[in-house]
């Protein structure tokens, strides 16, 4: 994993559950690699979804939930700042990507990355040098 890699948040939700072993299995692998070769990258925003959907969705105790977002946070950390939610706005008005996921695709190319591993957003989706990759498929 040589290549700054942007994660979405539902490949770190994946990393908790336990009704998709193979998806949890892949996110975590995905997550070691990057971690180590200290090519991932996060943002807040993404941060705070996936604490929201473990603790939610999948019933995660919000302590160890807080545990992970810790961990997940010792990945490059990119916080969320004005400008970047402007040029999502326009990420969002140009290319009709929902708000969070421009956000998303904004924090990931301002970051460098030249990938983003995500399952729900269009796998091979190409802005800016910016590559959408499903790590599942």
């Amino acid at each position: 994993m040589s290549v700054r890699s942007f994660f979405d948040s539902n490949i770190l939700v994946y990393t908790d559950d336990d009704d998709a072993p193979d998806k949890k299995g892949r996110a975590l692998e995905l997550y070691a690699e990057c971690r180590s070769a200290g090519t991932g990258v996060v943002s807040t925003q993404v941060l705070q979804e996936s604490f929201v959907a473990t603790t939610r969705r999948l019933g995660v105790d919000a302590a160890l939930a807080r545990r992970k977002t810790e961990l997940f946070g010792r990945l490059q950390l990119v916080p969320i700042r004005l400008e970047d939610i402007v040029a999502a706005i326009d990420l969002h008005r140009i290319h009709a990507l929902s708000f969070w996921d421009a956000l998303i695709v904004r924090a990931a190319s301002a970051s460098g990355c030249r990938q983003l591993y995500s399952e729900g957003m269009q796998t091979g989706w190409r802005l800016d040098g910016l590559e959408i990759v499903n790590p599942f498929a």
